[in-house]
């Protein structure tokens, strides 16, 4: 029975690499693959799932007004496809994570979603929330703090040097804009924006 699934981490986990070996997995099996991407990323090049460590594939585009249920249906009305994979998955549209549930559903094919979960202010992608909402199956793919512990955030770091709250939720950017840390060294980070609005009274 398909599934929608969302794979998710922190920066730097290896998603990508993930998903590029899944599939490769069903297509030496002689089973066809639809893969999709983020248009507004384009740091492996224009229609490319990347890897940091070297592999890549081609893949199709999608911006915030695309209909992912109609771009899938008509994939599959070219031939059959084994699995859906989406990349860069935190920048879908709320819209889009039900489009992608409803191909689940409607259309038979699995889908398997791999993305960001929280943005550098530690606030949920839109995209992100849906699909924690909607998934079959969650995963999480992990990857570590400086200090050895499961890394959870994301800091922006500015031009100073320094971990940022300001700016839009999208800028792309690799290691020399994000790092990935554990919520403790996030919060030390990024100082006194870490203790919330309702935070009144000072830490011990």
């Amino acid at each position: 029975m398909a599934k929608l699934y969302f794979h998710y981490s922190t920066m730097n986990a290896g998603k990508s690499t993930i998903l590029l070996q899944a599939s490769y997995n069903y297509r030496e099996r002689g089973m066809d693959t639809y893969l999709l991407t983020a248009g507004v990323d384009t740091r492996a090049g224009a229609c490319t799932i990347g890897s940091r460590i070297g592999i890549s594939a081609p893949a199709e585009v999608f911006d915030a007004d695309d209909d992912l249920f109609a771009r899938i249906s008509q994939r599959m009305a070219k031939g059959r496809i084994a699995c859906v994979f989406v990349d860069e998955a935190q920048f879908l549209t709320e819209a889009q994570a039900w489009q992608l549930a409803r191909a689940v559903d409607d259309l038979g094919v699995p889908v398997m979603c791999y993305g960001l979960r929280v943005d550098f202010m530690g606030r949920l992608f839109p995209g992100s929330a849906t699909l924690l909402a909607l998934a079959d199956e969650m995963r999480e793919v992990r990857t570590i703090c400086h200090c050895g512990r499961k890394a959870t955030m994301v800091a922006r770091i500015g031009p100073d040097g320094q971990a940022t709250m300001t700016g839009e939720q999208v800028q792309i950017g690799g290691n020399e804009t994000y790092v990935s840390l554990c919520r403790r060294h996030w919060r030390e980070a990024v100082g006194e924006a870490a203790r919330g609005p309702d935070a009144t009274a000072p830490e011990a």
